[in-house]
């Protein structure tokens, strides 16, 4: 199905991005950029377009933006989800297997 956009009309990616552009260094966790957009989504699907923005981000800036997390923490123990590959929320501690877990927080930055 090819939809042509009208003028003024954004995907839910670009809206996301524009976010983080417009406030660059600023960690915004999953759910606060569904409350501040106002999307209808789940936390797990706005890790998926991160995932995608992290690349259009890098490639249209030329290596001179990046997308960063702030890894999850474990709010029981202290243990640093710093080994994750891609951008989520664990749902459980390895260490001491805690569920209180703090939510990843993302901005982009300047390299």
């Amino acid at each position: 199905m090819n939809v042509l956009r009208d003028e003024g009309y954004e995907t839910v990616r670009e809206r996301i991005m524009k976010l983080l552009l417009d406030n660059k260094g600023e960690f915004f966790t999953a759910y606060q950029i569904i409350a501040l957009l106002g999307l209808d989504l789940k936390p797990r699907d706005i890790y998926r377009h991160l995932e995608h923005i992290a690349k259009t981000i890098r490639r249209r800036s030329g290596g001179r933006l990046v997308l960063v997390m702030k890894p999850p923490i474990c709010l029981n123990c202290g243990y640093v989800f710093k080994d994750l590959d891609k951008p989520r929320k664990p749902s459980k501690c390895p260490r001491c297997h805690s569920q209180r877990i703090s939510d990843p927080e993302f901005a982009i930055i300047e390299k």
